[in-house]
């Protein structure tokens, strides 16, 4: 399958403090891949080098076929990034802030009011459209940073820890979303979180990271069978948690 995000080697170090350590990584085209973690593993600091912000001290990465330390601007026309914590101008209203991405864009003005339309209707935003981000709920947010996000068509969306603060409705509202675009539109999607269920929810693979390296990656069911051999005369299902639970609780002896 077509790879959209490629990782080899690579490695940051703040002075003698290494944060991300010899990754190697694919994630295929329309894939939504969760880079699962505790805070403080190194999930953000990949993150910020796969859109160019942060420099790797060895080590190579593609993001759509390009380099985002030689071309970061051609990557981030490709690629939709939503932070923890969205900022919008909070004296525009939802619609305003969509608008005024479009123009950053440089998408002609009916299409963007095409468009925002389009996506505030699809985060269920539309009644609110009117309204001052500034008084928007965490959960709205959210689902307004999607779609700004969405305003230029990317290839990949890039989620960290994108539904921290939200009600828990909210949260199965907007990762449902998220699993919709996906299968609809072919978009590749990177969720970074520590939240074990949400992740279970919504990925196809997971990526178990901890303290800058990759412990173990792959779809549930291979991970867990991996783990814990089928015993003659036992059925037990295993899941994300206790995936999660070998690494961090004696059954996993690389995170030490």
């Amino acid at each position: 399958m077509e790879k959209v995000i490629e990782i080899s080697g690579l490695t940051k170090r703040y002075g003698t403090h290494t944060v991300v350590d010899n990754l190697d990584l694919s994630i295929a085209k329309g894939e939504i891949f969760g880079l699962l973690g505790p805070n403080g593993a190194g999930k953000s600091t990949t993150i910020l080098m796969l859109l160019g912000l942060s420099e790797p001290d060895a080590g190579t990465a593609r993001v759509c076929g390009l380099d985002p330390f030689r071309h970061p601007i051609k990557v981030k026309k490709k690629v939709g990034y939503l932070p923890e914590d969205v900022g919008f101008y909070d004296d525009y209203t939802g619609l305003n802030n969509l608008l005024y991405t479009a123009r950053l864009n440089d998408i002609p003005k009916e299409e963007g009011e095409r468009r925002a339309g389009q996506l505030l209707k699809r985060v269920g935003l539309t009644e609110e459209k009117d309204k001052k981000a500034g008084e928007y709920s965490r959960g709205m947010r959210q689902r307004l940073g999607l779609a700004d996000v969405l305003m230029k068509n990317p290839e990949v969306i890039i989620l960290d820890e994108p539904t921290l603060g939200i009600d828990p409705a909210g949260v199965r509202e907007f990762l449902e979303g998220i699993v919709q675009l996906s299968r609809e539109e072919g978009i590749t999607v990177l969720l970074s979180s520590h939240l074990l269920h949400q992740v279970q929810q919504v990925c196809d693979r997971v990526g178990i990271f901890v303290k800058g390296k990759l412990l173990a990656e792959g779809n549930i069911n291979t991970l867990a069978s991996q783990l814990f051999p089928a015993e003659k005369g036992k059925k037990k299902k295993y899941g994300l948690e206790d995936i999660y639970n070998h690494y961090f609780q004696g059954g996993g002896n690389n995170h030490e």
